[in-house]
């Protein structure tokens, strides 16, 4: 799933792609992408990307009044349109210099295509499960999944923590995860966070001590401005990889912690799992994991 570091990525690769250009046309190819029906996606032809930016895990594409928008369908000259994105799980845009101008088929990869004078993107969705959703609206706050997010992830100190944290009684794993609570973090980076911090995923956060939550806030920081930085300027086309590149125990069960060497260990659940290393942050005790109880019996 894309997350912050990501996301900050793809809304400057946008910016630099489209920024500026009129929007030629908006192909909707998946019934269920679009969450809102007024305005239109016709609305948006002829209208102009001012820039994108992010809330939380959301891609926000602002366009602005062009030369051109009164005589599309649908039209409206208000001072500001978003194209608000969430890629879910498996969610992505993809970025060409000379896409097609035949809209694309229904029930395909392609949920979403933008075209511009230069270029456009797809919105495309690996796998069966479709969970990817656009909304298009005057304002961003308005969509439901960015109303009900907690602070940016980067945005809090040592004690913004302790007050987000405070009551909290899930395991830290989850709270950090719940974008109610904390805004841009998902199952990947939240496996790094807490090695870094060299903390327990199933540490209750109410029960996290002064110095454990200064530890987590600076691992916040660390982990999630070193990878942002890392996928600067980066072609949309390659941060799926360097994501990858960058981690250290998240998706590397077996292999050695690169920190001590321990096998980094694994927890798995119906849909997801997430990694940890025993050494670091659990006292060398491996955590209760239903699937490998299921083979010991």
């Amino acid at each position: 799933m894309p997350e912050l570091p990501e996301v900050t990525a793809l809304a400057s690769f946008v910016t630099e792609h489209a920024g500026g250009q009129p929007v030629l046309a908006v192909n909707v190819a998946a019934m269920n992408v679009l969450t809102t029906y007024e305005p239109p996606p016709t609305a948006l032809v002829g209208r102009t990307v001012s820039h994108a930016t992010r809330h939380g895990k959301f891609l926000d594409i602002v366009t602005v009044p062009g030369p051109t928008s009164d005589s599309s369908p649908g039209a409206t000259d208000d001072p500001e349109l978003h194209v608000v994105i969430h890629l879910a799980r498996a969610g992505w845009l993809r970025w060409s210099d000379n896409p097609s101008a035949t809209p694309p088929k229904m029930g395909g990869p392609v949920a979403l295509r933008m075209r511009f004078p230069t270029g456009g993107f797809d919105l495309t969705e690996a796998g069966t499960r479709k969970s990817v959703n656009v909304a298009i609206g005057r304002d961003p706050q308005q969509v439901p999944g960015i109303a009900r997010l907690g602070p940016d992830a980067l945005t809090l100190d040592a004690a913004g923590f302790k007050e987000r944290f405070a009551g909290q009684s899930g395991r830290i794993k989850t709270v950090i995860t719940d974008q109610a609570v904390l805004a841009g973090i998902g199952n990947a980076y939240s496996d790094e966070i807490l090695h870094v911090a060299k903390l327990s995923p199933f540490a209750t956060a109410s029960k996290l001590t002064g110095e454990e939550l200064d530890r987590l806030a600076d691992a916040v920081h660390d982990v999630l401005t070193d990878a942002v930085s890392r996928t600067e300027g980066m072609q949309a086309a390659r941060l799926k990889g360097e994501k990858r590149t960058g981690l250290r125990v998240h998706a590397r069960t077996g292999l050695p912690c690169p920190v001590c060497g321990d096998t980094v260990a694994e927890v798995s659940f119906t849909d997801r799992s997430f990694q940890y290393c025993p050494t670091c942050q659990t006292g060398g005790r491996l955590l209760a994991d239903r699937r490998r109880s299921r083979l010991v019996k």
